[in-house]
């Protein structure tokens, strides 16, 4: 009898273990279920944008050149200094060419010997003047050629001392020697030094830079559009700039040039434009920043929007899910406007305390938890 109880205990026992692993084995086999994050809508401002990158230039920048050949003798600027319309910034030593020299040279050398042949003929015929012996008509021809011949030798001093010096004695101005400023700006660079050699400007050769000014209370951004951005935008179009040198930071510009002409680069056509940048006195632009700009092609001020991401399609239908109860959603169809590329503006269909579901497979969605 008693061997019968344990044999009875021992296959209860046994069915037991066979039912709870069999149970187990079921249980853990089972999928948990999915809980989906939410997400709801919220009033901002959607603005609809394409970027260029440039940077920040002087609307007026202009290289001052040297109109004489020789040596800077003395620099009156350095970059940074302000500058007016006229102000010397630097003198030049000219290095005479010798043959203009021996040229010059020997002009005077001639106007000299023909200046005192003629003061001598004048001295004599002025003698026989006095005498009554010659007429005056005859007597005012040496006089004449004695004029003559003292300008001929003050215009051969003149150009001798122009070529040696650049400057005229009997004037006592100088001439191009003396480099100026040719409008009022801020000298941004002075690409030579004292002792420099300088070529003048010429028809064949463009001449030494003594410096380059601008004016810096007008700047412009200059940058570049991709083709297929290029036919989005127009003139008049609000920029906001974003200068990598300056932090928290925006500038607001417009948009006044389009190029009519693509280039070429790194194998895709890109499109100059130009922006006139509103300054700000308490951060100044140096010329040369890098900036982009931001091209607000559309834009609506607060209003509904919702994430791209809870978005869902079935052809063209456009619909988000609505959290009704704790996990369980209903489909909502949804008419949207305006999107910046990560929230749209939602004309109807939803509102501002609605749940949203973010399906998986979207960025938000992928980061659900799983109960």
């Amino acid at each position: 009898m008693i061997k019968k109880y344990f044999r009875i205990a021992g296959l209860l026992a046994l069915a037991v273990v066979f039912i709870g692993t069999l149970w187990f084995l079921y249980t853990k086999s089972q999928k948990p279920p999915i809980v989906f994050e939410t997400q709801q809508a919220i009033k901002t401002n959607i603005i609809k944008k394409t970027v260029a990158t440039g940077s920040v230039v002087p609307r007026r920048e202009v290289f001052i050149k040297s109109q004489v050949s020789g040596i800077i003798d003395e620099l009156y600027v350095v970059a940074g200094t302000m500058i007016k319309k006229g102000d010397v910034m630097a003198k030049v030593r000219i290095i005479p060419n010798m043959v203009n020299l021996n040229e010059a040279e020997s002009r005077v050398n001639r106007a000299q010997i023909n200046y005192d042949q003629a003061k001598a003929d004048f001295d004599r015929y002025q003698s026989l003047f006095n005498s009554k012996i010659v007429s005056p008509s005859e007597f005012q021809q040496y006089e004449i050629h004695l004029r003559t011949a003292r300008e001929e030798v003050t215009t051969a001093q003149n150009n001798l001392d122009l070529i040696k010096d650049g400057v005229a004695k009997s004037s006592g101005k100088e001439t191009n020697t003396l480099i100026r400023s040719t409008m009022t700006g801020m000298v941004l660079d002075v690409p030579v030094k004292e002792g420099f050699s300088v070529i003048e400007a010429n028809t064949f050769n463009e001449g030494t830079t003594i410096a380059s000014v601008a004016d810096m209370g007008e700047m412009i951004f200059e940058g570049k559009v991709d083709e297929s951005e290029v036919g989005k935008i127009s003139k008049g179009m609000d920029l906001i700039l974003t200068v990598g040198a300056i932090d928290n930071k925006k500038f607001n510009a417009k948009l006044e040039y389009i190029a009519p002409k693509g280039v070429t680069e790194n194998g895709a056509i890109q499109f100059q434009i130009r922006a006139a940048v509103e300054l700000d006195a308490s951060n100044f632009l140096r010329a040369g920043y890098s900036a982009n700009a931001d091209i607000i092609l559309d834009s609506r001020n607060e209003v509904l929007a919702i994430p791209e991401s809870v978005l869902q399609f079935e052809g063209d239908t456009t619909f988000v899910e609505l959290e009704v109860k704790p996990h369980e959603y209903r489909k909502q169809i949804v008419k949207t406007g305006l999107s910046d590329g990560i929230n749209i503006e939602v004309l109807n269909g939803v509102t501002i305390k609605d749940k949203l579901k973010v399906p998986l497979g979207t960025a938000a969605g992928d980061g659900s938890k799983k109960g």
